[in-house]
């Protein structure tokens, strides 16, 4: 008895610092994010598809230039709700349109110059159906505001002028950006869009899901004989002509989830994941490989019925995530893919190297869950670019 007291006894020490280790490491972590000294990198964000003041569209940007203490002056860190350009909810449907489109040809040359890098992180827009309560949001409606502006084309050719960062991502070659704009867009960077945008949804069963666009379905029926068969998981696939091909799980996938497979270079030098599943918005393109390397690479894993379904309408199986052009002209990456917005919480960038603990931030059952693509792919893929670029501005002493 009296030894097994004595065990007891022994272990409560050890139990005990175990648990202050638990009790101080956040707030650890949270002092070192304090002392960590910030670093200005000016970059001009443009999201035109901010429906509430949260930010969603631009959240993982914000997350990691506060994470990695970059900011937008001497000593301001980035303010989600207002360091950007594009559209602005005011609330009770009232709204601020603060754009590029506003800019002479002196300002965008000024702003050329004063920033270091441009990222257009969402120019699909806002619709009226979506933004207003008596809409319908599953319906498509009169544009309130997006696309691709002229001005916003024009800011980054001049950033490609000063051999400066560009990132862009979905959509911004989309509707409803004007094909001219997307054609310049297309020959200065060496990204060419097939015209093919792409999702993955977790039941087609019309009765049972409710985040179906209407459109979607309509348009399939239209151009099939009134059919909708589908109640499965899968991948719609939606061209700019308005066809709809739909790949259900088992019908015509192996694996219900369209995966990213990242090069050799995306997980040695920007630490991707090998193998990422991906469950948002996503957009076919092809590079000019004279100019741009594939960092990573999509995958949908279809059945032979799927890979016929995908020849019929010229639908590759295998096609780019992350484009990048890195030389000393200019640094160039096309995302392709709704990247940046992701349900990432903004408190959780004030704590230095929490992506250590990344594997208590998700669970990957879920298929629709999008947390494991920013802590896995995206956290480490921008931190490097702003880092590597960041490198290049100011040189260590």
């Amino acid at each position: 008895m009296a030894t097994q007291v004595l065990k007891k006894n022994r272990r409560r020490p050890f139990f005990r610092v175990i648990l202050l280790i638990l009790l101080l490491t956040p707030l650890l972590m949270l002092i070192a994010w304090y002392l960590t000294p910030k670093r200005k990198l000016v970059i001009a964000i443009v999201d035109k598809t901010v429906l509430t003041t949260s930010g969603q569209e631009h959240i993982s940007l914000n997350w990691v230039l506060n994470q990695e203490r970059f900011t937008k002056n001497d000593d301001q860190l980035y303010d989600r709700t207002g360091d950007y350009y594009g559209f602005f909810p005011l609330g009770d449907e009232k709204f601020a349109v603060k754009g590029l489109e506003r800019f002479n040809a002196a300002q965008l040359e000024r702003l050329s110059e004063d920033a270091d890098a441009a990222y257009l992180t969402d120019t699909y827009g806002i619709y009226r159906n979506e933004w207003y309560k008596s809409g319908d949001s599953k319906e498509r409606s009169g544009i309130i505001y997006g696309g691709m502006s002229a001005q916003d084309l024009a800011l980054l050719k001049l950033m490609r002028e000063k051999h400066k960062l560009i990132i862009s991502e979905f959509n911004c070659l989309g509707s409803p950006t004007l094909p001219i704009l997307k054609t310049q867009f297309e020959n200065t960077f060496g990204v060419k869009w097939t015209g093919w945008i792409g999702r993955y949804f977790d039941s087609f069963d019309t009765t049972i899901n409710k985040e179906l666009p209407h459109w979607l379905v309509k348009n399939y029926r239209e151009q099939h004989g009134g059919q909708w068969a589908f109640h499965k998981s899968g991948i719609a696939l939606v061209h700019t002509d308005d066809r709809i091909v739909v790949l259900e799980n088992k019908t015509h996938l192996n694996k219900e989830l369209p995966h990213m497979f990242a090069t050799e270079e995306g997980m040695a030098h920007y630490g991707m994941t090998e193998k990422m599943k991906y469950s948002f918005w996503f957009d076919i393109v092809s590079p000019d490989y004279k100019v741009n390397s594939v960092l990573s690479s999509y995958f949908i894993d279809a059945n032979a019925a799927g890979i016929a379904e995908l020849k019929r309408n010229g639908i590759p199986a295998s096609f780019p995530a992350i484009i990048a052009h890195v030389g000393e002209d200019y640094r160039f990456f096309y995302f392709a893919g709704d990247f940046c917005d992701n349900p990432v919480e903004l408190g959780s960038s004030r704590f230095k190297k929490i992506h250590w603990l990344k594997w208590f931030m998700y669970n990957t059952s879920d298929p629709l869950e999008r947390k494991s693509f920013f802590w896995e792919l995206y956290r480490p893929l921008v931190t490097t670019i702003l880092e590597d670029y960041y490198g290049t501005l100011r040189p260590a002493k």
